[in-house]
């Protein structure tokens, strides 16, 4: 347990930023959730807006921290080529 006084402050913040970030990245991963389930579908329509609506939000998630650069870039190609694919 943390003995100062800093200490004890980051230890109240480091438990704010996990359940925030837990949060959000749940909600990242419904978004690429949502990409799939549309292509599974075989909707073309449908994949498409759900990949345009998830590529901001893996693009913020970059922003936030939550995932590297390079992870977010290997998504939304993987997405991007299961999108195309149906077409």
């Amino acid at each position: 347990m943390a003995n100062s006084a800093q200490a004890k402050k980051r230890a109240r913040q480091a438990e704010v930023s996990r359940i925030r970030n837990t949060g959000q990245r749940s909600n990242l991963r419904t978004f690429i959730k949502k990409v799939l389930a549309a292509v599974d579908s075989g909707d073309v329509e449908k994949a498409t807006a759900a990949y345009a609506t998830a590529v901001p939000v893996i693009d913020s998630a970059v922003n936030k921290g939550l995932i590297h650069k390079n992870k977010a870039a290997r998504s939304k190609s993987r997405l991007n080529n299961k999108v195309r694919a149906m077409v």
